[in-house]
């Protein structure tokens, strides 16, 4: 089920005093704006009111029974809404504010929408880096619901223009403060008390979660059921069919090259991950964009955050 949205008109705003006051105004109104992470750009709205929350997938064109990911501003707020155990504090000990987020029982009394769980007795919560977003859930004084500020299923947006792009007239507001650091969404786990269940992974590799949590890192997912976002088979997808393991370009393809390789771009010229994490989603809008027919991607390394960027190529390519 997807719910109707209205046209509206969409403007970029550079992060300010001023457009965070605007920006304040908007959520408490009930409306979703877009705001950077340090992963991708969110779509945000006020977590404790259904109208808002049913205007993000909206504007999405989201799946109902995907669940969305609550951002905080403290792990007080977290307490607050969901139950912790001790491998969840020590999982937030460790990583928050940044790029985790755990999969925890939500509280009866949280005051969440109902509509954030997608009818599962667990929420998702991250407390994250970057200040405009951290800015915003504290002026507002709410826990912010914050997807991926794009359509549904397509590719994930790392730059401000990226948003626009996808979702002009979806939405009044994108606060703007260049590309996001990270460039893949957060690591999600449910910490259980004898292992940590990897349900996506991304910037916190399973080695850095071992060594936090003194547990086993379960890297087993159950594809027939959606627990998390960035879960369902298709996802980040861009509108051209995606060729991976890719070592030179076929006829009319688009190639994303990692490493010394003739290329259209390069995520790493010097065959870093990390630094091809940051690029990739950018590197995917640029093909897409293009005039080639289709998308051919380099190999790609799994070990580390490799193995992140090769499950949201595998989706693109699904």
């Amino acid at each position: 089920m997807t719910i109707a949205n209205p046209v509206l008109s969409t403007k970029i705003c550079r992060y300010s005093a001023e457009a965070l006051r605007e920006a304040v105004l908007l959520i408490r109104a009930g409306e979703p704006i877009a705001v950077p992470t340090e992963t991708v750009y969110g779509l945000a709205a006020d977590a404790t009111d259904s109208h808002a929350v049913a205007a993000i997938y909206a504007a999405k064109g989201r799946p109902s029974f995907n669940p969305l990911i609550v951002h905080v501003s403290d792990i007080e707020m977290a307490r607050r809404l969901a139950q912790f155990s001790p491998a969840a504090e020590r999982l937030a000990s460790r990583f928050w504010p940044g790029p985790l987020t755990l999969v925890l029982p939500v509280r009866p009394d949280s005051g969440l929408s109902p509509l954030i769980m997608a009818g599962l007795p667990t929420v998702a919560l991250r407390l994250p880096a970057h200040p405009a977003m951290r800015a915003l859930i504290r002026e507002s004084g709410r826990p912010l619901a914050a997807p991926s500020a794009n359509r549904s299923g397509g590719i994930s947006p790392t730059r401000a223009e990226h948003v626009l792009s996808s979702l002009n007239g979806k939405i009044r507001m994108i606060l703007d403060e260049g590309p996001t650091s990270e460039g893949l969404e957060s690591t999600i786990v449910a910490p259980e008390a004898d292992r940590v269940r990897l349900l996506r992974p991304g910037p916190v590799t399973p080695s850095m979660l071992a060594q936090a949590s003194g547990l086993p890192i379960d890297l087993a997912q159950d594809a027939a059921r959606i627990e998390a976002p960035g879960q369902m088979e298709s996802h980040y997808a861009p509108s051209k069919p995606v060729r991976l393991n890719a070592l030179k370009a076929e006829k009319e393809e688009f190639l994303i090259g990692f490493g010394l390789m003739p290329c259209n771009i390069n995520l790493s010229v010097d065959a870093d991950v990390r630094e091809a994490a940051a690029n990739l989603f950018a590197a995917l809008h640029q093909a897409d964009a293009s005039a080639a027919a289709g998308i051919a991607v380099a190999p790609i390394p799994a070990e580390g955050i490799g193995a992140a960027i090769n499950d949201r190529l595998r989706r693109a390519a699904a």
